[in-house]
């Protein structure tokens, strides 16, 4: 048995305070990612956070693990190159629904479809919070927003739905006010051998209202008991819902990822990761 002290949620913490608006769901996320961390007793150096742009995607930032903070919609690429390279890493990112479902909704679809080995949380606050309130894919429609004075004409993206149809092999929903059911299940998302997303509602009190969480908490239900999230059909149901906020693993499959097919190629091409080839070797191959 190791010597080493348990590791503890604020051994995840870095030096910045977050400067999200006071009451801002996303400080309930930050501390579920500690927790779950700190509950799968991940080493820090074993451990990548990296995020787009966007009040969530400040999240790296706040974390004393690897990280790295990109381009508006770019974190999935990156982060999927990162795996790639370094599959020994637990890659999770960090991001909002605009990030991930507006100019990052091509990203979103094939990271899914590759089934990379990469836990995605998005902070789900149906606005874009970091340019001060415009209508975000997420927005209810007839919502008023910045951009949507007469209300919002377009019907929202559920993330969960997309993330469903799109072949991701881990789906959830969580409530950032929801400290137990959030690191239970952002636990297992980690755990996960695949995509894992894990669409968390996290009000935004400044430009959604400071009324969200009483808005929010008695629409919330628990997925029936017995659900069994094997089928994809079967989830959707709880997609696009009215009135209701179902919360819980939605969808959960097991098939062979982007890791597993690298690795699979690199069998058949007779590659040995102790005696790599020579890059002059390399090019004869292309140039004899």
């Amino acid at each position: 048995m190791s010597d080493q002290a348990a590791r503890k949620p604020n051994d995840y913490k870095s030096s910045l305070k977050p400067v999200w608006c006071p009451g801002c769901g996303d400080f309930g996320v930050v501390a579920a990612i500690y927790r779950a961390l700190a509950q799968l007793q991940l080493p820090q150096e074993k451990v990548a956070v990296l995020s787009g742009i966007g009040c969530s995607s400040r999240l790296p930032g706040y974390m004393a693990t690897y990280g790295f903070n990109g381009v508006h919609g770019r974190a999935l690429p990156v982060a999927t190159g990162l795996k790639a390279s370094r599959p020994d890493l637990t890659v999770i990112v960090a991001g909002g629904d605009g990030d991930g479902v507006s100019i990052g909704a091509g990203h979103f679809i094939h990271t899914a479809r590759r089934n990379a080995d990469i836990t995605y949380v998005m902070m789900d606050n149906q606005i874009y919070g970091l340019t001060k309130g415009q209508v975000a894919p997420t927005t209810p429609t007839g919502d008023k927003t910045k951009s949507t004075l007469y209300g919002n004409p377009d019907p929202p993206i559920d993330p969960c739905e997309l993330a469903i149809a799109a072949g991701a092999t881990f789906v959830a929903r969580t409530f950032s006010a929801d400290m137990k059911g959030q690191v239970e299940i952002l636990t297992q998302a980690i755990q996960h051998k695949g995509f894992s997303v894990v669409d968390t509602i996290s009000p935004c009190v400044t430009f959604r209202g400071d009324d969200q969480y009483d808005f929010w908490k008695p629409k919330l239900r628990p997925l029936p008991e017995g659900y069994d999230p094997s089928s994809r059909a079967g989830a959707m149901r709880f997609c696009r819902e009215e009135g209701v906020l179902t919360t819980g693993i939605l969808f959960r499959d097991e098939r062979p990822g982007l890791v597993e097919h690298q690795e699979q190629i690199r069998k058949s091409a007779g590659f040995n990761p102790a005696s790599p080839p020579k890059i002059e070797d390399l090019v004869k191959g292309f140039y004899p």
